[in-house]
């Protein structure tokens, strides 16, 4: 069959799963908006792509749904390596994935069921250095950097963990509401500072070795759960002395339990769920092509 997708979801962050070499269509960026439009395509937060690597056992290409590419995916990583099991691309249970964030290592949890539930995925290392998000501030580390978004002033700790994000602390006991996130998070993800955009998370610590994050992506908007987001921000509370690794990070979504080594390597840990699989209607990618 051909035109065919696979759907799935960590913790409500979901993704379309394909192998160009089976579609009839280019993955352009007028094609990515349309399959990934709730309304008028099949919706989802992105599109995971099959990728030839020299370097890993599989390459991984993730598009946003405005058609912009991301570097890295946490939850993307957990449901492309499903997605590798579930259909019969590899029967391996622990596999490299390279990605335009780097490589990382994948172990699939595999249940009674032969399902690959969970997935613990090796990250790479967490960066507070201007040059590698990029930002154009002049300082050393990007850590409690004062910043003016949507008429607040902040303080921000930029990290690269593979793609940019910018993480705002607010003190335990305090909140952020959900009308914050819709006004602070398009203002600084595309902030003059972030010449290539940001992710965005505003934290709360909520325990000595737990924080709660809401989430704005770089191309997508509001998420209910992001992987590299969970990664960021626990690398930004443990930098910031506010928690101690392994951190539980807890967006609405759910969980992700996150180690934050002493070099700053992260691994994280947490759900993958398959949804369904599908095939794209002849007249439907006549209109992508």
């Amino acid at each position: 069959m051909r035109n065919t997708y696979f759907r799935g979801h960590g913790l409500g962050n979901d993704y379309l799963a394909v192998d160009p070499t089976e579609l009839d269509f280019a993955l352009t960026e007028t094609a990515i908006r349309l399959i990934c439009d709730r309304h008028f395509g099949v919706g989802s937060d992105g599109i995971l792509a099959v990728e030839p690597s020299s370097s890993a056992d599989f390459g991984l290409r993730i598009y946003n749904p405005d058609g912009s590419e991301a570097e890295k995916s946490g939850n993307g990583l957990r449901i492309f390596a499903r997605y590798l099991h579930a259909t019969g691309r590899t029967s391996r249970d622990n596999f490299t994935v390279e990605t335009k964030g780097g490589q990382v290592r994948v172990q699939l949890h595999i249940d009674g069921h032969g399902e690959a539930a969970a997935a613990t995925v090796q990250m790479g290392g967490a960066s507070f250095v201007p040059a590698t998000l990029p930002c154009s501030l002049p300082v050393p580390e990007l850590v409690e950097q004062p910043i003016e978004a949507a008429g607040q002033a902040l303080r921000f700790t930029g990290v690269s963990v593979g793609n940019p994000h910018c993480v705002v602390f607010r003190p335990a006991g305090q909140a952020w509401t959900r009308d914050e996130l819709l006004a602070l998070g398009p203002a600084l993800e595309n902030h003059r500072l972030f010449p290539r955009r940001t992710n965005v998370q505003l934290a709360i610590p909520t325990g000595p070795r737990s924080i709660f994050i809401l989430i704005w992506e770089r191309g997508a908007g509001e998420t209910q759960a992001s992987g590299s987001s969970a990664c960021a921000a626990a690398s930004a509370a443990v930098r910031l002395g506010l928690v101690q690794s392994p951190v539980t990070v807890s967006a609405p979504g759910g969980d992700l339990h996150i180690e934050v080594a002493p070099d700053w390597q992260l691994t994280m840990r947490g759900p993958v769920e398959e949804v369904c699989r599908g095939q794209l209607s002849p007249s439907f990618c006549r209109q992508l092509g």
